[in-house]
């Protein structure tokens, strides 16, 4: 892509839709988990039962990414991340409606479809829109769309929880459908699809079966990175900062405050780093930080040393994940770059979708030590990407539109 004010116009509002997309999104899947007793409560239900909506919300988020990317690869990735963002924006409103835990869970699971859809179109379409030099710290700053969302509903909840119950919350949850009126006004479709779509059509399944070891890999690498992130960040606030420790609301809002401005900036610093290194190296460097705070962010005991602890965890987690949207971009069969990116990662958050019951119930096992669950789940698969990054596959700068 050349240089021209008008084309670095075009990428800039690409990057701030791709970015807005996630975090909104990702706002809307974290109201979750600042409400789970009281949605427990209301439906009377454990909180264990609870966490099955997160379960719930992962599994299908598979399903979202292989349908919404399949249309992405057909009709273009502006119209269906538009279409994404006003069907999340629903089923999180919705979501406060429900009039029980049954119907509460077909609401999660079908926020989950459309959540699994916007990942992988909204990073398709930025990658394949900046310069080529642009996309080490745009990896960085999409994927800091996350924790950013994070931050957003914990915000919510530290200042607006009280007001409007969790009801509410999940009723503020729509306002992300606004979103749709920018990407209508302010983007253009992506230059690569619009030249790969002039091509040859191939099928997507045949595109998928001629690259088997490559669609392995990436679920299982995504799988490790889903249990990376969701190892340290579903049950943190609320069952080992709250239950655990016993820490009061504010100091939970507070450090949970503190470690998604980590986890924003560990983001863009791996993602810039990565353009330097490379993806793989980016990758590991994150992973060996966490195993070095690892045991500080789970079994510290005061305010102070968690926060610290958890700001350099989530630096390094989520310093990661700011790598993927670019390494997996660049890994993906241009012909299917709607489709490859978003399901491969969300097949592999299919497999780490039990992580909230499952750290739950290890918890359950030792005596409640959920500082335990943590440190288990987040150092095995710290040292997991490691040796996948050792022996895996790298394709950095490669040409978004060269095909098969």
């Amino acid at each position: 892509m050349s240089g021209t004010v008008e084309n670095l116009a075009r990428a800039r509002n690409v990057v701030i839709a791709a970015y807005l997309s996630w975090a909104l999104d990702a706002f809307d899947f974290f109201i979750l988990i600042f409400t789970f007793d009281d949605v427990a409560k209301t439906f009377g239900v454990s909180v264990t039962s609870i966490t099955f909506a997160i379960t719930l919300t992962l599994a299908t988020r598979a399903l979202g990414a292989f349908i919404f990317g399949r249309l992405a690869d057909q009709y273009g990735r502006k119209p269906i991340l538009m279409l994404v963002v006003l069907l999340y924006s629903l089923f999180e409103a919705a979501s406060g409606f429900a009039w029980s835990f049954a119907s509460f869970l077909v609401i999660r699971a079908l926020f989950g479809i459309a959540m699994g859809g916007e990942w992988g179109i909204g990073s398709s379409l930025a990658m394949e829109t900046i310069p080529d030099r642009w996309r080490g710290w745009v990896s960085g700053l999409l994927q800091a769309g996350y924790p950013s969302g994070y931050f957003l509903a914990t915000l919510l909840f530290g200042f607006g929880y009280h007001a409007l119950g969790w009801r509410g919350m999940f009723f503020v949850g729509a306002a992300p459908a606004l979103l749709v009126f920018f990407i209508n006004s302010s983007i253009e479709e992506s230059p690569a699809f619009q030249k790969i779509k002039t091509g040859p059509k191939i099928s997507t399944m045949q595109i998928l079966r001629n690259n088997g070891k490559l669609v392995i890999y990436g679920v299982v690498m995504m799988a490790a990175f889903n249990f990376f992130s969701h190892g340290t960040q579903d049950i943190y606030p609320k069952l080992f900062l709250g239950k655990q420790l016993h820490f009061p609301h504010p100091v939970i809002t507070n450090i949970s405050l503190i470690y998604n401005v980590g986890a924003m900036l560990g983001g863009i610093a791996f993602g810039f780093l990565s353009q330097r290194i490379g993806r793989r190296y980016a990758i590991a460097a994150a992973c060996v930080l966490s195993l070095v705070v690892l045991y500080w962010w789970s079994h510290g005991t005061t305010p102070v040393a968690i926060a610290i602890a958890a700001f350099l965890m989530q630096f390094a987690v989520q310093g990661a994940w700011g790598v993927v949207p670019v390494h997996l971009n660049e890994l993906s069969p241009a012909e299917i770059r709607g489709t490859f990116p978003g399901f491969v990662y969300q097949l592999g958050n299919f497999v780490a979708s039990f992580n909230a019951p499952l750290q739950a119930g290890i918890a359950a096992h030792n005596g409640n030590d959920y500082g335990f669950a943590l440190m288990l789940v987040a150092g095995s698969v710290a040292v997991i990407l490691i040796v996948l990054m050792i022996f895996g596959p790298e394709a950095r700068n490669v040409s978004m539109s060269r095909t098969a």
